[in-house]
């Protein structure tokens, strides 16, 4: 049926005549466009619209839905919902690409306004952040998991999913004692399972760089570990992730909490560029992280992402997975050793008891 050559003549099996579709347009949608068949893929013109960002999302409930539903439930100049409760409203009771749960819950908010209203509790109402719990209960999101402190064997990374951006912390635990095994955990799928032995591979490789002992590998077993295990998670954007978990784990240096990152690696530490990184970015905005480290060749990607984001959170292009290291791990400061001043000979201490002079003094 999509195909201009040969859907001239299409033949319906129901009506058992030709039709001529070769003048017809196809409007297909679909949230995810690795579920359509390859060969049905293949004969569309793909669009892709990203999820909204949380600055859009305030923008289209401000302008458009809050007051159409003002005026479908009669409370125009009545009821007002304050900025803060707006973000409230995005941030703890919905989670989505688009806007339909969004415009859901202001209705709620309304209805309850209208009910205190009708009650002749109040005249008017001014919703606030503080009242969204009255009205609507405990909020239904809840907070994300990631690493806020500089641990050992943490580190935040950024994943792309099909309602937008989330952090994707990983977790590494040496687990001593052991014969060099390798447990992974959190469902994790084929790419990401090969991802980790990628990191493995390089850690062993660069063990005497970062003060690895190599026996580790042969008498400690691996434990890596992604949280949420009930989400399935695949893709090879982990890969530094996965490398900067093991590597702290290994070394005992902390990773920094206030970065993330994304980024495909290769055998010998190539950084590869991934996708969505738009998405992502909006992920470590929203979580208040100041420093994400991108793929080199995603740094023109950066156009797409939003302006707000942008003056916020600085983004480190690196090339290598020695430059994810060095930006992500706290390595110890080393005190210069305190100089050492030689007394001249004009100086020198004379004995008193003795009137020799003595070896030049050491000042410390």
């Amino acid at each position: 049926m999509l195909d201009p050559e040969h859907n001239r003549t299409f033949k319906d099996n129901f009506l058992d005549i030709p039709f001529d579709l070769s003048q017809v347009l196809f409007i297909t949608t679909a949230n995810d466009a690795s579920t359509i068949p390859a060969p049905l893929l293949d004969r569309m013109d793909v669009i892709e619209l990203p999820s909204y960002t949380r600055i859009e999302k305030f923008n289209i409930a401000r302008r458009h839905l809050l007051p159409k539903q003002l005026k479908n439930n009669g409370l125009t100049g009545k009821v007002t919902l304050t900025a803060g409760a707006i973000n409230g409203i995005i941030d703890g009771y919905t989670r989505e690409a688009g806007v339909r749960s969004l415009e859901r819950t202001i209705t709620a908010v309304l209805r309850k306004c209208a009910q205190k209203i009708a009650a002749g509790e109040a005249e008017t109402i001014s919703v606030t952040a503080p009242m969204l719990k009255t009205l609507l209960g405990p909020e239904k999101v809840k907070p994300t998991f990631i690493s806020r402190t500089d641990a050992v064997g943490i580190a935040n990374g950024l994943a792309w999913t099909s309602v937008g951006g989330e952090m994707l912390p990983v977790e590494v635990s040496v687990i001593p004692g052991g014969s060099g095994k390798i447990e992974l955990t959190g469902s994790l799928g084929d790419v990401m399972k090969e991802s980790a032995h990628l990191a493995v591979t390089y850690a062993r490789v660069h063990a005497q760089e970062y003060g690895i002992n190599a026996e580790a590998f042969k008498t400690s077993d691996l434990h890596i570990h992604a949280p949420e295990g009930a989400v399935p998670k695949d893709g090879p954007s982990a890969g530094v992730t996965l490398t900067t978990a093991l590597i702290s784990a290994l070394s005992g240096l902390p990773v920094r909490q206030d970065l993330a990152m994304t980024g495909e690696i290769t055998l010998h530490g190539n950084v590869l560029p991934i996708g969505g990184l738009k998405e992502k970015s909006m992920a470590a905005y929203r979580e208040g992280i100041s420093t994400v480290l991108i793929p080199k060749d995603n740094e023109s990607d950066l156009y797409e992402v939003d302006e707000e984001v942008k003056k916020t959170v600085r983004f480190q292009p690196v090339s290598d997975l020695a430059q994810v290291l060095k930006a992500a791990l706290i390595r110890p400061a080393h005190k210069a050793p305190r100089p050492v001043v030689t007394v001249p000979p004009a100086t020198q201490l004379i004995a008193a008891d003795a009137g020799a002079a003595k070896e030049p003094a050491t000042v410390m």
